[in-house]
């Protein structure tokens, strides 16, 4: 579109020096900044309100098609991209229409249903080693008892002279 080069712009300044002068090429500079932001401003504004237009009139629609059909591979690859972000933010299955995980839905539901047996599992696996943990050391205190009864309960063997 419109293209300038660095000697360009070199050429251009040097002529605004002499021209202008340098007491006043500052000012001619922040006059000239103030003038190209307002223009890319109405440029901004002006594309804008096209796109806006246009999406108001489908053409992204049509755009959107146009470019499944002429690149149908990357299309794919875009809705296994949007699944995988679904699956990633918690898609519910049974509700098509949100396509988001919903606690209050019968999946959350049974989530927390879930959730909550996992704890209640897990108190009892805990509960019992503890328990059996109890009964080893029972059983091993109980045989260590009966080794000593039986070590105290035979009498010493007399030593027999010869």
């Amino acid at each position: 579109m419109f293209d300038l080069g660095w000697t360009e712009l070199l050429v251009i300044g040097v002529v605004a020096l002499i021209v202008v002068g340098p007491k006043d090429l500052p000012v001619l500079f922040r006059n000239v900044g103030r003038w190209v932001g307002r223009i890319r401003g109405m440029a901004r504004d002006f594309s804008r309100a096209m796109n806006d237009a246009a999406d108001d009139a489908g053409v992204s629609d049509i755009q959107k098609t146009i470019k499944t059909a002429t690149n149908p591979v990357g299309t794919a690859m875009q809705g296994v991209k949007d699944a995988t972000k679904d699956l990633a933010s918690g898609f519910d299955p049974s509700n098509f229409e949100t396509k988001k995980f919903d606690p209050k839905s019968e999946t959350g539901k049974l989530s927390a249903e879930r959730a909550e047996n996992a704890k209640k599992i897990k108190a009892a696996t805990a509960r019992k080693a503890a328990e059996r943990l109890q009964r080893e050391a029972a059983d091993a205190m109980a045989k260590a008892e009966a080794a000593e009864a039986d070590l105290n309960a035979t009498p010493p063997a007399e030593e027999t002279k010869s």
